[in-house]
């Protein structure tokens, strides 16, 4: 990676923390295709730790801890991540919604069609998935994505519409965040607004009030400047309130106030 990726990835770094304040470090993502060289700073969790993990615990182990993680097909155990990233090949039992069934969807029928609309990746197509936090990253991502408060996913929406002025769509299931993160980001190369899911919540922490904001790289300069932009417009973050106008205070305090204001000694 040249400077210029570096300065760019330090820039967004520093206008997320001025603009944004997330609580967790923002994250680079990158899916490396099959020969495609591992970016320097990651590691395995399976040769490094004798561990295996699921996409969104590494996900929430890279944001909080600040590690740099890259999974392989050896590394994931959720099988349904390794399908949707494209590290394993769906078998029929997938098809037909096995995992879903009776969990999410009350019959086959229905299972076998949320899978059918899982975002996924064409098996083959990578074979690694490379994350770290933004400020630390050593490679170009595709995707960069943010745990947030909605008031904070409220600004980074501003932030992307600042020059089109359009609208942000977004699919949801409440499963498989990390393929609508990451997956559903590239397919589309368009920012995007995630629900965490159930194992996101189980398995990476993800609080009760957090969202996702992802968006392609392509747009980093983009979501810099209109954060920039609309700061100076007055959408900020944290929000300002209302507070300059005089309260209406208990009887009791208006009367005490009233005697204080008669004493001769006030």
């Amino acid at each position: 990676m040249d400077d210029s990726q570096h300065h760019q990835l330090a820039a967004l770094d520093e206008a997320l923390g001025r603009y944004v304040r997330p609580d967790t470090f923002p994250l680079a993502i990158r899916m490396l295709a099959p020969g495609e060289p591992t970016p320097d700073g990651v590691r395995s969790p399976h040769q490094s730790l004798g561990e295996r993990w699921i996409v969104c615990q590494s996900i929430g182990i890279a944001r909080r801890y600040g590690w740099g993680v890259v999974l392989d097909q050896h590394d994931v155990i959720c099988p349904l991540a390794s399908v949707a990233f494209g590290l394993r090949a769906p078998v029929d039992e997938y098809l037909k919604g096995y995992a879903a069934h009776g969990m999410y969807c009350d019959s086959e029928a229905a299972a076998a069609n949320l899978e059918a609309q899982t975002w996924t990746f064409p098996h083959g197509r990578f074979d690694r998935i490379a994350l770290a936090p933004v400020a630390k990253a050593d490679f170009e991502p595709h995707v960069v994505a943010i745990y947030a408060n909605s008031a904070q996913v409220m600004r980074l929406v501003n932030a992307a519409l600042f020059t089109s002025g359009t609208r942000i769509t977004s699919t949801a299931a409440g499963r498989l965040d990390c393929a609508e993160i990451v997956v559903q980001t590239m397919t589309t190369d368009e920012p995007k607004v995630v629900l965490p899911c159930n194992g996101d919540r189980i398995f990476g922490m993800a609080q009760d009030t957090e969202m996702v904001f992802a968006f392609p790289w392509r747009l980093a300069g983009d979501i810099v400047a209109g954060l920039e932009g609309t700061h100076r417009g007055g959408v900020r973050y944290p929000i300002p309130v209302a507070m300059r106008q005089t309260v209406t205070m208990p009887q009791r305090y208006q009367e005490l106030q009233q005697l204080l204001e008669r004493h001769p000694g006030s």
